[in-house]
């Protein structure tokens, strides 16, 4: 009598995908692992083998709001909705710099990973989320910050009666969500252009740092009637007055600008994932 062992394998069949625009959640809740193990290395390695290490992530909106305080608050003389200066630009940098980061780290995606893609299989979408969900625990420390600097001029400063938090405070994480599409189909953009176009990897800090001076240096209560619709045109306005409308009760904010600052969002995303989507079946020839 003889015994017969039999072995299973595990065979995972890869084929190319047939839509325009083929979301597969399933598949990358099947690579977490993977996704942990990206958003711990974007998170650490960010300033790892710099001097002062992770203090980098309260000094840096610091030193952002000393600059933006002396230049446009005492120098240009810019106002700053009756709230101090100081609070004024940190709330603006405390959104926009999630923005920024997860912005600047998607729109590199294909040039810093080419080595990887080109090796082994993995959803691609999952290197941009986890850079996503890495700028979120930066966005935590500096909401930290915030808090400190917030309690700081509300309890010992003159001007604590001329702000103060609202309810809105409870719509933050809907905030996070939002620039976070928004970041996040703008990046997957240009991840797929610079792919093909090298040059515009040199424009990317240029687009982002422009982009900043036309979100939250000027408030809108301040912008003339006039020219109102056209920085509206800017879907990152009404996120950053929302936010300062949220903890500072300082912001203006109608509800159809920002129904379309949505909009505008949520389009660009899935217009970012299908060009992305596209650009990685062939990028192997371009990058």
């Amino acid at each position: 009598m003889s015994t017969k062992t039999e072995t299973t394998k595990s065979v995972t069949v890869i084929q190319p995908s047939q839509g325009w625009l083929t979301i597969n959640g399933r598949e990358i809740w099947a690579y977490r692992d993977l996704l942990v193990l990206l958003v711990r290395r974007d998170f650490v390695a960010r300033y790892k083998q710099s001097v002062l290490g992770p203090i980098w992530f309260v000094l840096q909106p610091l030193i952002m709001t000393a600059v933006f305080t002396v230049i446009f608050g005492k120098i240009a003389q810019i106002p700053s909705d009756g709230v101090p200066h100081t609070l004024f630009y940190l709330c603006g940098l405390l959104g926009w710099n999630f923005f920024a980061q997860t912005l600047n780290g998607t729109s590199t995606t294909f040039t810093a990973n080419a080595g990887i893609f080109q090796k082994i299989y993995f959803p691609r979408l999952v290197v941009p989320l986890a850079v996503s969900v890495s700028s979120v625990f930066t966005f935590i420390i500096q909401l930290l910050l915030f808090m400190i600097v917030f309690v700081g001029f509300k309890f010992f400063s003159p001007a604590g009666d001329t702000f103060g938090m609202t309810w809105r405070v409870a719509l933050v994480p809907l905030l996070l969500l939002h620039s976070g599409v928004l970041a996040l189909g703008v990046g997957l953009w240009m991840s797929s252009l610079t792919a093909k176009y090298r040059d515009l990897s040199h424009l990317n800090s240029f687009i982002i740092q422009i982009w900043l001076y036309l979100t939250i240096v000027i408030p809108v209560s301040s912008v003339p009637a006039k020219y109102l619709p056209i920085v509206l045109l800017n879907p990152m306005t009404p996120v950053i007055e929302m936010y300062k409308l949220a903890f500072l009760g300082k912001g203006t904010v109608e509800p159809s600008y920002y129904l379309f600052s949505l909009a505008v969002s949520i389009a660009v995303l899935f217009s970012g994932i299908l060009v992305f989507q596209r650009t990685g079946r062939t990028f192997a020839d371009t990058v």
